[in-house]
């Protein structure tokens, strides 16, 4: 760990600011700050791109923060990649860290920043050189078309870079990860777009790309179908956000006490979505990656998964799992019973995949009732009328956090697809993690601004 120490300490970073708190202002300025620069960063080309061959995954690159054919290409993949194998391993006991000390985070801290460079040099390679993002086809089998691929890797490399160091200006001068300021700046951007773009539509020039102006040029031209379909769409997103909210604020408090103080206790909160974005994030990253499989297989001859359409999925599994509109169709008078089988098959593939990854992820990664009966039991706490014993707390622990796992994540799944079936503004799983990044900023900003708006709250929230 010794040589990862070193290597670490000869890279460029943030240093964290000098004061114990910053001011709430001072946090917000450094989060616009960063929120605008990652805007102009996804708007620089690729120097000597010519072919963007990344632009059939625009899902993926909404949940991984990317602009794919931009400086930013990568996005926040390598480090949510880096994060998740290394939580991986140290919650499976590969490799041991002793978080509650800061010479053990220092060290995870080193390893995750040096694992999440690695995977910027790995992704920019497989991107550039397995043809996602090429040079120009007049220029293939020229030495100018090499040079050209060295340079786009360069580009990526740089981009990627700079988005880790922009992840670590946001966490320690900002509000909250850089990392999901940045996805839920992609999430809220699409459905900005498609909720009030004023400008004409590629697929029809004569609307509107925004639903909301759609809707007006739809009922003055006297197609209400179709401005009811958009309405839909509209609704769907809304009731994804308010039901979102609402099982993100959702919370189970299990009362304890101080085992040495007497009269004294303090409930602990378990959140009712207790993986929280978590299965989200890796049932996007499953659909996206069988997507590409699919299609590269498609490519060699051999469509084992199915077949594409332009790139819309159209036989085969991927099919399956590609989420029909089903409202439209109802609207339509188009829907046929194999519509109805392909919908309970998307929403069974969904919530049975949020099911899967959430109980792995509370196995893996240090949330199961075990790991957090220790937790507990370091702050000094027990459940009131019971001796200290850390079996006895498990048990307890483990009554709610297994339901908990499974009921959260069925609702995860659920919403998700819903919204897809629906035809919502953005996909479902996009809406979701904006939806649980935004609240949990709010959360925060509320704190902070409590704590400065009264220094004796501070106190009591233990603040200094």
């Amino acid at each position: 760990m010794g040589i990862i120490e070193n290597i670490s300490n000869l890279l460029p970073e943030v240093e964290a600011p000098t004061q114990k708190r910053l001011p709430f202002k001072e946090k917000i300025k450094w989060t616009l700050i960063i929120l605008v620069s990652f805007y102009i960063l996804g708007h620089i080309p690729l120097f000597g791109l010519g072919q963007n061959a990344l632009t059939q995954f625009e899902y993926l690159s909404i949940i991984l923060g990317a602009s794919f054919g931009s400086i930013i290409s990568l996005g926040i993949g390598p480090i949510v990649t880096g994060s998740i194998v290394l939580q991986l391993l140290n919650g499976s006991g590969i490799l041991k860290f002793d978080l509650t000390t800061p010479e053990g985070k220092n060290k995870y801290q080193s390893l995750q920043k040096l694992m999440s460079i690695f995977f910027v040099i790995f992704e920019s390679c497989i991107y550039v050189f397995m043809g996602g993002l090429a040079p120009p086809e007049a220029l293939a089998g020229t030495s100018a078309y090499f040079s050209l691929e060295i340079f786009l890797v360069l580009q990526l490399i740089l981009g990627g870079y700079m988005i880790i160091l922009m992840d670590e200006v946001c966490s320690k001068w900002g509000l909250g990860s850089g990392l999901s300021l940045f996805i839920a700046a992609g999430v809220s951007q699409e459905i900005f777009l498609k909720a009030l773009n004023p400008f004409p539509s590629l697929t029809n020039p004569e609307v509107s790309a925004g639903a909301i102006p759609a809707i007006f040029q739809f009922l003055a031209t006297n197609d209400p179908r179709q401005a009811f379909l958009l309405l839909s769409a509209i609704l769907a997103t809304i009731f994804v956000f308010i039901i979102s909210v609402y099982g993100q604020a959702m919370k189970v408090e299990i009362p304890l006490s101080y085992g040495r103080v007497r009269g004294q206790g303090v409930r602990w909160p378990l959140n009712f979505i207790y993986t929280s974005n978590i299965p989200v994030i890796l049932i996007a990253a499953l659909m996206a990656n069988i997507q590409l499989w699919a299609r590269l297989l498609q490519n060699w001859g051999n469509p084992w998964l199915g077949t594409f359409v332009g790139n819309t999925p159209a036989t085969g599994f991927i099919a399956w799992i590609h989420p029909p509109n089903l409202l439209e169709r109802i609207m339509t008078g188009s829907l046929v019973p194999l519509d109805v089988a392909h919908s309970i098959t998307y929403l069974l593939f969904m919530i049975g995949g949020a099911v899967l990854f959430s109980y792995f992820w509370v196995q893996t990664s240090g949330m199961d009732a075990r790991s957090q009966a220790k937790q507990i039991s370091a702050y000094g706490l027990q459940i009131p009328g019971f001796r200290n014993d850390q079996r006895v707390l498990e048990r307890l622990l483990d009554r709610y956090i297994q339901p908990l796992t499974i009921m959260g994540a069925i609702l995860v799944g659920f919403l998700a697809a819903s919204a897809d079936l629906l035809g919502a503004l953005a996909r479902g799983t996009g809406i979701l993690l904006a939806v649980m990044i935004i609240y949990k900023m709010y959360e925060e900003i509320a704190k902070q601004h409590m704590m400065d708006m009264n220094p004796g709250m501070r106190k009591f929230m233990g603040g200094k």
